[in-house]
């Protein structure tokens, strides 16, 4: 039994915090500017696969001396926001998730009305994309094959890539709905700046993700998957691509930013892009524009494609052996890059 003076304190404490529980359970203000209630927390975690790329300024553009890019690619100082990009190129073995997935599925979840024989990436590249060459072989096996998972996915076009990204939002999403989580922000294509920021890895006057001048190491090794020489393919150590990750990353934990194969974009392309976008988050969008970027290289291109400050483009109905691409999304929280 609680005496007087005991119940006169535990009296006290009652009404103290009366008000308290008052205004949690029933969400009054007391008259005051104190926000919406309940809304919980947010923690931006990185989907698996991904590595920050923190927010920055950089000088975008050429790091050589290229006498003719000098006319249409002039640097530009530029600042990018912070996003997850993934380390390496999307591989045949997760693109074949997205693939059976479409084979069940509607694409009514996408809100489009896409073809489905289109999202599968075009084999015949291989046969096709080089005159007297026996590409057959890697016709037949490149992307069912099990030797091959671990390989980047190619023969995919500019739009089936947009479609990848849309399906992967809607994946990851409807997990996070199913576990009363907040949504995370859309999967996509990176633009050209967040792709030459990326690739740089904070290396902000460097030609090559590594650093540079030279495109080989110390003891003489190839820093990624291009053509060496005269047709030297093999001297990298690969004939066609190489599975992803198979060369060092660059400080920013991204693998093949240069080589194996080059990657598509969102941007449309302009020859004087440059100085007409803005210098915060640039991209050219351009609907009407069939050609869009792409940027790295590849297994067959020479060491000019492996600049950082190169830029190229293909047809956005396009599908080549030796073009791929990688998604990124956006980072919700400060923009400081030492924050993250």
């Amino acid at each position: 039994m609680l005496n007087t003076k005991e119940k006169l304190s535990l009296w006290f404490l009652v009404v103290a915090i009366a008000p308290i529980l008052t205004h949690c359970g029933k969400k009054d203000s007391g008259g005051e500017l104190v926000g919406t209630q309940e809304r919980g927390g947010w923690y931006m975690s990185n989907p698996f696969g991904t590595v920050l790329v923190p927010s920055g300024t950089f000088y975008m553009g050429q790091s050589d001396q290229d006498v003719p890019a000098t006319q249409i690619n002039h640097n530009k100082q530029v600042t990018i926001a912070g996003f997850y990009m993934d380390d390496t190129e999307i591989t045949n073995d997760e693109y074949r998730q997205f693939i059976q997935v479409m084979l069940n599925d509607s694409l009514d979840a996408l809100g489009e009305d896409y073809i489905k024989t289109q999202l599968y990436p075009d084999t015949t590249v291989w046969a096709r994309d080089f005159a007297y060459h026996l590409g057959d072989p890697m016709m037949e096996h490149y992307f069912w094959h099990p030797a091959f998972d671990d390989y980047p996915v190619t023969g995919v076009d500019w739009h089936a890539c947009k479609y990848f990204c849309k399906w992967r939002t809607n994946h990851m999403n409807q997990w996070r709905a199913e576990n009363e989580l907040w949504p995370m922000p859309q999967f996509r294509l990176p633009t050209e700046a967040e792709w030459e920021y990326a690739a740089r890895g904070s290396r902000k006057s460097s030609p090559y993700p590594w650093g540079g001048p030279y495109i080989r190491n110390a003891k003489g090794c190839l820093l990624a998957n291009f053509k060496p020489g005269r047709g030297n393919y093999y001297d990298d150590g690969f004939q066609y691509t190489s599975p992803v990750a198979s060369y060092f990353p660059n400080d920013f934990g991204l693998y093949d930013m240069s080589g194996n194969v080059a990657e598509w974009t969102s941007d449309a392309y302009y020859d004087a892009a440059m100085p007409v976008v803005w210098d915060m988050n640039p991209t050219f969008a351009k609907d009407d524009e069939p050609r869009k970027i792409i940027r790295g290289g590849s297994y067959k291109d020479i060491g000019y494609y492996l600049s950082v400050g190169t830029r190229s483009y293909e047809y956005e109905d396009t599908t080549k052996s030796y073009l791929g691409f990688r998604t990124v999304i956006t980072y919700l929280g400060r923009s400081s890059g030492t924050s993250f």
